[in-house]
């Protein structure tokens, strides 16, 4: 997995200005005219000098196509002659929905990396002992003028010289996107790009945040959203609790509400609240299905984890929780609330943005923004963090529903509501973040390993803090996040503010639809 997450890229810089700059356009939107999107471009890369790459013409071509995914229009091909603005009166339509795929590559930003290669790089010393010859099972190792030389028709990429190289001069490259995408859905197209397999995707981003070429986009909302929030209409702003520390030290979660007040929502909810209804709702469907109807449960809240089980382990899905994520029981809330209102999930996932467009959730959740996709949209009404007041931080939730932002934290929640409910009863816990370690956990779940288990499945390294969608760096937002439990006046899912609802449970209007 890469290690640059976190850290403040030109790639990062293009993508914020990206947004800010289809922000600025919605927000400033008159009927009609689109015609500035043919300029932002030359805005974003000025002059006749590349910056980034070979050619000034071929950053403008891939930043249009940024330009136009953010719209929420389809990629192009390099061999596609069209303007910008082509098809963007769709997206004028606040009910636009995402039409697949969600992520996508850029083919003419793609680096065309080497993938699964074994190499020998200048620190070779040729040593007298090569043991990477010694090793080799094939003998595709030889030495030319006086180095290691591999022959690429006889290696089998075992890793068996990477290892035994005294100097460390032997590498096993692998395609970032590809080494990030627990899944196997990233292959090469016939001039070696990347090329995502769409029946193996479950949108989870990962492949987005490890290239180093910013060759991945997902699809935005951005535009839509704000058209929503020039009209008529109150929009209200669901947030996850993985938010705590993303807009960086300035932005302190007593100033969360008033700055999205400022950038035109009519209030902002914690996502929490519904991570204590879903906590509440799993902690009782555990106790009463598992072992008796059901040999182990999963957790339903992470949409990748989810789609990852169905695709791979279809005889599995039946021991996925039905409880609604806490982004759908926190919509519902809202919407029971402020009848006619629209809502907008902000979060650090690409995969919400996926759940949030099947047909059963499609009414209760209207659109889903990213973290960095929101610090666009601040950028563009130059909201100051320091200059607005600080208000009581959000809605009454407990740390345990603010909890699971992090790896852990969902089955934690649970097991700490069953021990309030039901005292005598043990709960044995099991989890994996990533999807690599997601299809093992559950591949010993299939062989009878997990009997009587809850299992948590967090297609993110690190869980929720981690997605593709977040800004900060992993550590610093679990730290952050771990400090805004602290805060919590409520531990656990039972002492949520909101009581009033868990009768609503109770009579199952929070269950999961059908398809």
């Amino acid at each position: 997995m890469s290690n640059m997450r976190g850290i403040y890229t030109s790639v990062n810089d293009i993508r914020k200005r990206v947004y800010a700059e289809i922000a600025r356009l919605s927000y400033d939107y008159k009927e009609g005219d689109l015609s500035r999107l043919e300029s932002i471009p030359y805005d974003i890369i000025p002059g006749e000098v590349s910056t980034y790459r070979d050619s000034v013409f071929l950053e403008r071509a891939i930043v249009r196509e940024r330009l136009r995914l953010a719209m929420g229009l389809n990629a192009r091909s390099a061999s596609e002659q069209a303007a910008v603005t082509e098809g963007a009166e769709e997206c004028v339509k606040e009910e636009k929905y995402y039409e697949p795929p969600l992520i996508n590559i850029i083919k003419f930003a793609c680096h065309a990396c080497p993938d699964n290669v074994v190499r020998v790089t200048d620190s070779c010393q040729g040593c007298l002992a090569h043991p990477c010859k010694e090793t080799c099972p094939k003998g595709a190792i030889s030495f030319k003028n006086g180095k290691s030389y591999i022959d690429q028709s006889l290696c089998i990429k075992c890793g068996k010289c990477v290892d035994v190289c005294p100097y460390g001069a032997i590498l096993k490259m692998k395609r970032p996107c590809a080494s990030a995408c627990g899944m196997g859905a990233i292959k090469s197209d016939q001039y070696g790009r990347a090329d995502i397999d769409y029946d193996k995707c479950v949108s989870c981003g990962m492949c987005l945040a490890n290239c180093p070429f910013g060759a991945v986009a997902d699809k935005a909302q951005i535009f839509q959203l704000i058209q929503a929030i020039r009209s008529d209409v109150p929009v209200y702003a669901a947030v996850a609790p993985s938010v705590s520390g993303q807009f960086g030290p300035k932005h302190t979660p007593e100033k969360l509400r008033p700055a999205l007040k400022a950038l035109g929502f009519e209030d902002a909810i914690e996502v929490a609240i519904g991570a204590d209804l879903c906590t509440i709702e799993e902690a009782k469907d555990f106790v009463r299905e598992v072992p008796s109807q059901k040999p182990f449960m999963a957790t339903s809240c992470c949409p990748a984890w989810a789609a990852m089980a169905k695709k791979l382990f279809p005889q599995l899905t039946g021991n996925i929780s039905m409880a609604l994520t806490p982004m759908v029981l926190t919509a519902r809330m809202i919407k029971k609330k402020h009848p006619g209102c629209k809502v907008a999930f902000i979060g650090p996932c690409a995969a919400k943005k996926l759940e949030a467009g099947r047909r059963t959730i499609r009414s209760d959740v209207d659109f889903v923004l990213t973290f960095e996709e929101v610090m666009g949209m601040f950028e563009a009404r130059d909201v100051d963090f320091e200059k607005l007041p600080e208000e009581d931080t959000m809605h009454g939730a407990s740390a345990d529903g603010r909890g699971f932002g992090i790896g852990g934290g969902v089955a934690q929640a649970v097991v700490n509501c069953i021990a309030e409910l039901y005292p005598d009863r043990e709960v044995k816990v099991a989890g994996a973040q990533g999807l690599d370690e997601c299809r093992k956990l559950l591949t010993l779940a299939k062989a009878g390993k997990y009997n009587g288990y809850l299992l948590e499945g967090m297609a993110c390294p690190g869980g929720c803090v981690a997605g593709a969608g977040t800004i900060q760096p992993i550590a610093k937002s679990t730290a952050s996040l771990n400090a805004h439990k602290k805060a919590s006046t409520n531990r656990h899912a039972l002492q949520s503010d909101y009581q009033d609802l868990l009768e609503g449970l109770e009579e199952g209007l929070f269950s999961q639809p059908e398809e």
